[in-house]
């Protein structure tokens, strides 16, 4: 076999058995568990989250719907490690948008991992993989009424 032949069967074996090792599981984990964290109430804001139809004061203003996508370095980590830390980022994000547009809270979260909805009051999804976990939620950023 000559050189060239020999290098394209090498990178087909290595293409093979690297999509072979590849995953993406789908996990889903307790919201107020990671909220009641020492490392939530160290990263987060002050702007109240509501998740799914979670019962939230009156709304006197809507500004409208927001996503935050966020990934994280999986690498060496457990998926639920890796996963906390990337919701409190996604969290954090949509935390902050919502101050900047003066509203108060951000109600009606979801997961929306790779497009796919998943509303739950109690947990969120996240997708984990050998390198990489990503978030991704939408929620509704709103004044409340005084």
């Amino acid at each position: 076999m000559n050189r060239c032949k020999r290098l394209a069967v090498a990178a087909m074996v290595m293409g093979i058995s690297f999509s072979a090792t590849a995953r993406d599981t789908v996990h889903q984990y307790p919201v107020q568990e990671l909220l009641s964290s020492t490392k939530a109430k160290e990263a987060l804001h002050d702007v109240p989250l509501f998740f799914g139809s979670q019962k939230h004061p009156e709304v006197l203003k809507t500004y409208g719907e927001v996503m935050s996508n966020r990934k994280t370095n999986a690498f060496l980590k457990s998926d639920r490690e890796a996963c906390e830390w990337v919701m409190l980022g996604a969290l954090k994000s949509l935390q902050e948008r919502a101050k900047k547009e003066g509203m108060d809270a951000v109600v009606g979260i979801e997961s929306y991992y790779k497009k796919r909805e998943f509303v739950s009051e109690t947990e969120y999804e996240c997708g984990a993989g050998a390198l990489m976990a990503g978030v991704t939620l939408k929620g509704t950023l709103v004044k409340f009424s005084e």
